[in-house]
């Protein structure tokens, strides 16, 4: 036994799957090295010798993960939110990221980054840093020294950027990647890389063969972008002619999914049935980004299709798309826009209940890092404590109401203690 085996006692609740929650008023989680051994009524007699954390009222939750942020993006969070996205992006985003090649300005951006994500409930991100190695092994340098996590991308960019922005070239992109992942291997025992094509407008033909068989040699998982804006959807047609559409243009460099090759694709908020149908054959994860979606004009992903048809899919903040680096928001938004496409849009696509969205954004996205994001037995114990006695008077709700109420108007100021594989951050 170490410093990771304890019990906790509080009012627990967590996801069984994306339909069922299982609350336990003043129970008991053990954590034995790191991992939940199960939740109980009592504290099991073998386990008696253990410390025990005593959270009497305060309600126990499992951390919660990002699938999708853009830590660069954080600086300027709230502006330019009546842009749609390329021109948003050009406007704000490539300006901005340029500056990180100044490693004096990225630690400063970063490390700003980093305490609001530690202060806030996410446990594990999925973020884009930009396509400067330094600074991108800064911010997996940050990341690491916070307990968070992660996992952190290079980002592949060497067309239809700015100038002080894009990479001179597909070979150039590519030797920079490959000594940021040199350089970074054993460095880290909680962060870890992730290729990192910004999105197919980005990346020329080359440079994304180049990644497909990089990732084929290292079995490195992917991120990037997906069907987000029909501007978007209408460049990706213009550049790759040749594909059946903007997923089959990832899928024609082996960067889609299936075996050894986990990815995450963001937004997914137009994708059509053949789309659709690659991504459940190669399971491909869905990021839904509602705030972002919703910010900049995109539209509304069908995360109940993805739901039904057993698409992996968890959620993202999608900072700066998205103003706010918590998941709870993300799930509050989820609820409210699936209830908008419902309503405007596709009746037959029932809106998404609160007990699916916590799902999301615990075990859901939680699964691209393996058994994480609930209290079953195995899963790695990421623990939040929150005081909600400020919404929730005592005894005036039951814990799944708690639970309910603190998804929509929870902040980071009720988070009162903090575990990531069983460490307590605070």
């Amino acid at each position: 036994m170490n410093a990771t085996s304890f019990l906790l006692k509080g009012d627990l609740c967590y996801s069984v799957d994306p339909n069922t929650l299982r609350s336990v008023p003043n129970g008991y989680l053990l954590c034995v090295d790191g991992r939940c051994a199960g939740v109980f009524d009592t504290i099991p007699e073998s386990y008696a010798s253990l410390p025990l954390l005593d959270y009497t009222g305060h309600l126990i939750l499992p951390g919660l993960t990002d699938l999708h942020v853009h830590a660069p993006q954080y600086t300027y969070r709230g502006l330019g939110m009546d842009l749609e996205l390329l021109d948003w992006l050009n406007t704000y985003t490539f300006p901005e990221e340029a500056r990180f090649r100044d490693l004096s300005y990225a630690k400063q951006a970063y490390s700003r980054f980093v305490e609001d994500v530690r202060r806030g409930p996410n446990t594990r991100l999925c973020a884009f840093a930009t396509v400067h190695p330094d600074a991108t092994r800064l911010l997996m340098d940050l990341l690491e020294e916070s307990g968070l996590v992660a996992m952190v991308g290079k980002v592949n960019m060497d067309r239809n950027a700015s100038p002080d922005l894009q990479e001179e070239s597909a070979e150039a992109s590519l030797a920079a990647t490959v000594s940021w992942l040199e350089e970074s291997a054993g460095r880290y025992q909680r962060v870890s890389p992730i290729l990192t094509p910004r999105f197919i407008p980005s990346c020329s033909d080359p440079l994304m063969e180049s990644l497909g068989k990089l990732q084929r040699e290292r079995n490195l998982p992917v991120q990037s972008h997906l069907s987000e804006n029909r501007s978007e959807v209408e460049w990706v047609k213009e550049l790759c002619p040749s594909s059946h559409g903007y997923g089959d243009a990832y899928d024609s460099f082996g960067l889609f999914g299936g075996e050894n090759c986990p990815t995450i694709m963001a937004h997914c908020v137009l994708s059509d049935d053949d789309e659709i149908a690659l991504m459940r054959e190669r399971q491909v994860y869905v990021a839904h980004c509602p705030a972002s979606n919703t910010n900049l004009a995109s539209g509304i992903a069908p995360a109940r299709r993805y739901l039904e048809e057993g698409i992996p899919m968890g959620l993202g903040s999608d900072v700066a798309g998205g103003t706010h680096c918590s998941i709870f928001r993300a799930m509050a938004d989820a609820v409210q826009v699936s209830k908008l496409r419902w309503r405007l849009v596709d009746s037959t696509l029932a809106p998404l209940s609160a007990t699916e969205a916590f799902w999301l954004g615990t075990m859901g996205g939680g699964s691209f890092f393996g058994q994480v994001g609930s209290f079953l037995p195995g899963y790695e114990c990421d623990i939040l404590v929150l005081d909600d006695r400020r919404y929730n008077p005592p005894e005036a709700h039951s814990v799944q109401q708690r639970l309910e109420r603190t998804i929509y108007l929870s902040e980071d100021r009720d988070i009162v203690h903090k575990f990531v594989r069983g460490s307590q951050l605070f």
